[in-house]
């Protein structure tokens, strides 16, 4: 995974902890436990399907006891548990976040923590979400890109959710996921320099020209790109430096019975497409400790898999 790159041997050894650490450990793969949800979606919209996740010890015994290289988290969840477990699998700083107690809502990344905070912390990584294509993004590009830059000075990898945010980006159906516009947001994070790229999995194209802005070339919807869910990832890990930057794909809302199925699937395609690995979050802490740990499982075994290969 570590590619020849200006990182110090610091940042390297990081990045070497979260590859070798837990049931995907060694592999070049990735699963990772992330849950900001509480701020993101609201305490109880996100815990209340299983209460016990509002104490954050749960959320790290969940990550390890499923086997994730890494758990995701703020500085609230990690600062609670840091001196019990910060050794025991590597933390990753969520620095910045969007509230939804603010009326009428407002989409907003604003910072909640510091580089300096989560270095303090025995942090190995640092996260962050930026809304490309929102009005805030300019802002967001300058604090983000100056704050991966301190990380890598303190020896932290970065960690970039790419998403897209803006109300004209849905028409005749929701171009947020679609690969030509989420592939260019990749291309803006790596152009940040974040190490590993967070991304919505791709479930259309053609958000260009629907919307009718910006530039794109007619191949992007041709023979460069065929219309299948998996040359669509594929195009969002060509926009991570061929892959260079490792993509890793969300898992999405928990939406009931299916969860366990489309947690597989996704993976599936991650894999297939060149991709690094899966971040769960909803989908695993909305239930039982072992149903969440089943499902962390189940992620984990489409890479441990040798049949299934690249495309």
């Amino acid at each position: 995974m570590c590619l020849p790159s200006d990182h110090s041997a610091a940042t390297l050894r990081n990045l070497g902890l979260l590859f070798n650490t837990g049931r995907l450990a060694g592999t070049g793969y990735l699963s990772i436990l992330s849950v900001d949800q509480g701020v993101e979606h609201s305490g109880g919209a996100s815990f209340a399907p299983n209460p016990d996740y509002f104490d954050p010890e749960k959320i790290v015994q969940l990550a390890i006891e499923g086997g994730c290289n890494a758990v995701a988290s703020t500085a609230g969840v990690l600062r609670a548990v840091a001196r019990r477990y910060a050794h025991r699998i590597p933390f990753i700083l969520k620095v910045n976040h969007n509230e939804l107690l603010t009326y009428p809502n407002v989409y907003d990344q604003v910072l909640f923590s510091s580089v300096e905070r989560a270095f303090e912390m025995g942090v190995v990584g640092i996260g962050a979400t930026i809304y490309f294509g929102s009005q805030e993004s300019h802002r967001q590009i300058v604090e983000i890109g100056t704050l991966f830059q301190r990380a890598h000075e303190l020896g932290m990898f970065t960690v970039l959710w790419c998403y897209l945010r803006n109300p004209e980006f849905k028409r005749d159906k929701d171009y947020h996921a679609a690969a030509d516009l989420t592939g260019q947001a990749n291309h803006l994070g790596v152009t940040l320099q974040a190490d590993i790229v967070k991304q919505k999995q791709p479930e259309c194209n053609g958000g260009y020209p629907a919307i009718d802005f910006g530039k794109t070339h007619k191949s992007i919807y041709g023979n460069l790109v065929p219309d299948h869910p998996i040359e669509w990832t594929r195009y969002q890990v060509a926009n991570c430096y061929m892959g260079r930057t490792g993509l890793i794909n969300s898992g999405g809302a928990s939406k009931g019975e299916d969860d366990l199925a489309q947690a597989v699937r996704t993976a599936v395609i991650n894999k297939r497409a060149g991709g690094t690995g899966l971040i769960s979050g909803r989908k695993a802490f909305q239930k039982p400790m072992k149903v969440g740990v089943e499902l962390l499982n189940a992620i984990q075994d489409v890479y441990l898999c040798p049949e299934v290969t690249i495309a």
